[in-house]
This record gives structure tokens, sequence and C-alpha cells, in this order.
């Protein structure tokens, strides 16, 4: 796979250990939480990093290891991914103690369900960035998701299944907040915000991606 991100301005020796040692541990996890999706976590990040003063290096290692743990223990992934990231002694010959102490909390406070403000910029900007963008993909990642840990699961029991999540997660009430400003994700509620409101509607433009999903793979 060519793993296709922004390259400039990151330590050459750091992304040829990221792309060769951590990118391939994204097999272990389900489609939603693969390597796609961190490599869209990446470009996110470093979209919104240009706006704020931040070491694109330590950026581009928080979005590579935030989901790694999502395997071992999806209801704590967040803990077990800093864990993971911060026993990594290859990482030593690239950052600071400090610096690895500042990545490890951004991971552990990347996640929307916490409902805790990310105690860094760096947490922040991938908090932000590891929120999804586009209706299709918030239901194909969730659609995969349920399938992976609900396999006795009927066609209608994933139906419903997606619109709860999508509605608790990204509702007029969900629990996906972001702490910067990100006017495409504000686009993207506001568009899921109104489509949740017609379910009839929501549940044939799920039937619709599933259809397209199951076509593609």
């Amino acid at each position: 796979m060519e793993y296709k991100y922004n390259k400039n301005n990151i330590n050459q020796n750091l992304i040829k250990y990221i792309e060769s040692t951590i990118f391939p541990e994204y097999e272990l996890n389900e489609a939603g939480h693969g390597i796609e999706h961190i490599l869209s976590v990446i470009n996110r990040s470093f979209e919104i990093a240009k706006n704020y003063d931040v070491d694109l290096n330590l950026v581009y290692v928080i979005a590579a290891y935030h989901d790694i743990g999502h395997h071992i223990d999806r209801k704590n992934h967040e803990k077990v991914s800093a864990d993971i990231m911060i026993k990594d002694e290859n990482l030593n010959n690239f950052f600071t103690n400090d610096e690895l102490h500042i990545i490890k909390d951004a991971i552990e406070d990347h996640r929307a369900s916490t409902g805790i403000e990310p105690r860094n910029i760096y947490g922040k900007i991938v908090s932000a960035a590891d929120k999804t963008l586009t209706i299709d993909d918030a239901i194909s990642r969730t659609y995969f998701y349920t399938k992976e840990h609900n396999s006795n699961f009927s066609k209608q029991e994933i139906l419903e299944e997606i619109y709860n999540h999508l509605d608790k997660k990204f509702g007029e009430n969900g629990y996906a907040k972001i702490y910067i400003k990100d006017e495409h994700f504000e686009n993207f509620k506001k568009e899921l915000i109104l489509l949740l409101k017609d379910k009839s509607t929501f549940l044939k433009k799920v039937n619709e991606v599933i259809k397209n999903t199951k076509s593609e793979h």
C-alpha cells in the first residue's frame, strides 16, 4: 500500500519507522478503525495544524498511534493506544521525554465519547481530525463496527444500531464535540442532523451506503 499524505516538514526516518512498523498493526483492527481511517486522520490533522504553531512530527505520531490499541480493548482503546506509544522505546530516537508525554496525553484525550476537553493543543487537533466529515463515511464506519462486534444482529438490528449510534454521537444533543474551529465538521453535523430527523429517508441512505460498501470489498 502506498501511504498518501503530506510528508513535508516531517522527519523522514520517523516516517519510515511509522510506515514500516506501526501502520501494519492496523490490519488487526476492523475496517472502521483501519489504516484508511488513520491516513485520513493524519491528513486532516495536518490541515487543521496549519492554523497553529505546533510541531508536525508530534501531530503525525499522535494521529498514527491514536487507534492502534482498538483491537485489544475498544472501550478503553485511547488508554491502551497511549500505553503502546509510551512503551515504544524507538520513539526515544525522535522525541524528548516531555514531548512523549505531550503525545501520550493527546492520544488519551482524542476520544469524543469521554466528553472531556483535551489537555493540550495536539489533543484538540487530532480529536477534531478524528471526526467524520461525510455522511457516507459515518455510515460505513458504523456499519463495519456494528458487524464486527454484533455478528448475531439481523439486518434490521444493524440498521437500528447505525441510526441510534449516529444520533447519539452527532445528533442535536450528541456527545461528539470539538474544541477548535472546524467548519468542515460543523457543516457535516448540520447535514447529518437534518437527515436523522427523517428516519425512513435516513435508513434508505444507510441501505444505499451498505450496498456500495459491499460492492467495494
